[in-house]
Parts: C-alpha cells; sequence; structure tokens
C-alpha cells in the first residue's frame, strides 16, 4: 500500500434491518445497518459494500481489522494519495 492513506472506522453493525443503511448516532458512533443476517459473512460483506459507497472507494479499500464476529467492528480503508475516490459513472 507504500502512498496509501490508511483510515480506521470503528461501526456498530446491526443485522436483518429493514434498510441498508449507515447513520451517525448523537454520540458520534457509527451505525451500519445491514438486511442480511449474520451468517457465512454475509453481514460483513454488506457493510463492506455500504461504507465503500459511501466513502466513494472501491470495494478493495475497505478490510473489517477487527470484529469479524462482533457487532463492534474496526474497519480500515485506504485511500491513494492525492485522490478524493473514484467517479461514479
Amino acid at each position: 500500500m507504500g502512498s496509501d492513506t490508511l483510515t480506521e472506522i470503528v461501526v456498530r453493525v446491526t443485522p436483518r434491518a429493514s434498510s441498508n443503511r449507515v447513520e451517525t448516532g448523537e454520540d458520534g458512533v457509527t451505525k451500519v445497518y445491514v438486511t442480511v443476517p449474520p451468517e457465512s459473512g454475509k453481514a460483513n460483506e454488506c457493510v463492506i459494500e455500504l461504507l465503500a459507497e459511501m466513502l466513494n472507494v472501491p470495494k478493495s479499500c475497505c478490510a473489517i481489522k477487527r470484529g469479524h464476529k462482533s457487532r463492534i467492528k474496526t474497519i480500515v480503508v485506504c485511500s491513494p494519495t492525492g485522490t478524493k475516490g473514484r467517479t461514479k459513472k
């Protein structure tokens, strides 16, 4: 990742929600709601997809560092220096 900038985000995940969304609560905690159940890593995949879309970076730039089987997760996001994400088509 040499010239990439790494950022860590701590999120609280709620699986089986009514819709997929990302919110920041009054307490400053980033909450990620996903509609899929926490089975076979499906919820984790959905969390990565949502955060990547929200941050406008490729999914390959987001990874779970800590909390694979927990509701509280630490996500690492890389962003190449000098760019502000990708342009949506």
